[in-house]
């Protein structure tokens, strides 16, 4: 395998990692919400996600892409992935959960499976274009 190929081959099981966490703290925080709160699944979901995208953004910017790019620009494009990803998805698991009756983990479930698969390649390919392996 040549060097950039194994290069981008651990750059994205550090992304697998990483998001496999975020997946935990917002699998948790929703199943604690939920568990605890009067709360439809929408708010349980919204505050799930934000803790996660803080979690993931954080850690993937520093150890998978190394970026010293500039954090507010960075969270601005992160924040234009999930102004168009938050509501798509809170539609389908709010349509999912309360109107077709689907358990809500599964959903969520759902949801963090859509996320991971369209995230790497925005925050690759947009958020940390050009900065990759910036930081020194």
């Amino acid at each position: 395998m040549n060097p950039q190929k194994k290069k981008e081959t651990l750059r994205f099981i550090k992304f697998l990692l990483f998001s496999a966490s975020a997946g935990l703290i917002e699998f948790g925080s929703f199943s604690l919400l939920s568990a605890c709160t009067p709360w439809p699944y929408w708010p349980c979901y919204l505050i799930a996600l934000t803790l996660s995208v803080l979690w993931n953004f954080t850690f993937n910017r520093r150890f998978t892409f190394q970026s010293a790019a500039n954090v507010p620009v960075a969270m601005l494009k992160v924040l234009a992935y999930y102004a168009v990803f938050t509501p798509l998805s809170t539609w389908l698991g709010h349509w999912l959960s309360d109107t077709l009756a689907w358990n809500e983990y599964l959903v969520t479930l759902l949801n963090m499976l859509l996320n991971f698969a369209t995230e790497y390649p925005y925050q690759k390919s947009v958020v940390f274009a050009g900065s990759i392996d910036s930081k020194k």
